[in-house]
């Protein structure tokens, strides 16, 4: 199975946006959709140049190829953006983060991957 480009940047995009609404739910009680576009803008944006610095249309479901590059460069712009913009980028936060965003973004494609893997070794089945 294949995932088009444009499905696994949007999974990508959603899962950023769910990573900034589970934040301001813990840590604010709910989110308005203005303080879910301050939060996350920053992590959309980086996640799009790890998309642009990983090649990631090439092979968007690789878990190690892609997903890691577009993992780190999410995180790491990500922070830079947010301090920028005026943003906490506490120690304790950025590790929540990471640990977060890597189970996000690298974890669906290892989902992905091992659901492939499964699927070939099925089919050669006699």
């Amino acid at each position: 199975m294949r995932y088009p480009w444009a499905a696994a940047f949007l999974i990508d995009a959603l899962l950023v946006i769910v990573f900034s609404w589970i934040g301001l739910v813990q840590h604010h009680g709910g989110a308005t959709l203005p303080a879910l576009a301050e939060t996350a803008w920053p992590f959309l944006v980086a996640m799009a140049i790890g998309w642009v610095v990983s090649l990631a249309w090439r092979a968007p479901a690789k878990p190690l190829r892609v997903g890691l590059p577009v993992w780190a460069i999410t995180v790491a712009v990500g922070m830079v953006l947010r301090a920028l913009a005026g943003g906490g980028t506490a120690a304790p936060f950025v590790i929540v983060a990471a640990v977060t965003l890597l189970l996000f973004l690298v974890g669906w494609r290892t989902v992905a991957a091992l659901i492939r893997l499964r699927a070939r070794r099925s089919s050669r089945r006699p």
